[in-house]
């Protein structure tokens, strides 16, 4: 219900605070940092506020490095205008209950309402509280062509245009012993 809308931050409470007023307080700081163009734009790139924030908690959950994140939001952008599935595992990940954090195929197959691999668009919501770095990330992504990514292992990731190049990157960085 509040997922996404918490903005990560520091925050100081006195002891006892209740849980209303720490989200109250997270979710307007939120709204004090979303700025009013931001606005403007989701409009221009023809999303809501929600589908932009939907959209950047993917990205925090993809991204580790913050200078791949606008690298990272051009990827999913490409992929929507082209009616692409974004096939994200954290999506993934978050429509799995109890998850052990190891990723296997039969997770990449099972339908849940976020499962960016079973479903096209983005998922109902946001799967994570984004930063500024993210939100802004979603806002204005690089102009890139690629269309994938896979982890390098290392923090950083391999971006493709085409799937015979992420196929050979996949061997490489995750199949590879």
């Amino acid at each position: 219900m509040f997922e996404g809308y918490l903005f990560p931050d520091t925050y100081l409470f006195p002891k006892g605070e209740t849980f209303e007023k720490i989200i109250s307080t997270m979710v307007k700081r939120f709204w004090s940092a979303f700025e009013p163009e931001w606005r403007r734009r989701a409009e221009d790139l023809g999303f809501s506020i929600h589908e932009i924030v939907t959209l950047a908690s993917i990205i925090e959950k993809e991204a580790s490095v913050a200078s791949e994140r606008p690298i990272i939001s051009s990827v999913f952008h490409n992929r929507l205008k082209r009616n692409m599935r974004l096939q994200s595992d954290p999506t993934v990940i978050y429509g799995i209950k109890n998850f052990d954090g190891n990723i296997k195929r039969k997770h990449l197959a099972q339908p849940t309402p976020y499962n960016t691999y079973t479903i096209k668009g983005l998922p109902p919501g946001p799967i994570a509280n984004s930063g500024i770095d993210s939100l802004e990330a979603t806002l204005y992504p690089a102009d890139t062509k690629y269309l994938f990514f896979v982890s390098k292992k290392d923090t950083t990731h391999h971006f493709s245009i085409n799937l015979e190049d992420h196929n050979r990157a996949v061997r490489k960085y995750q199949l590879s012993k």
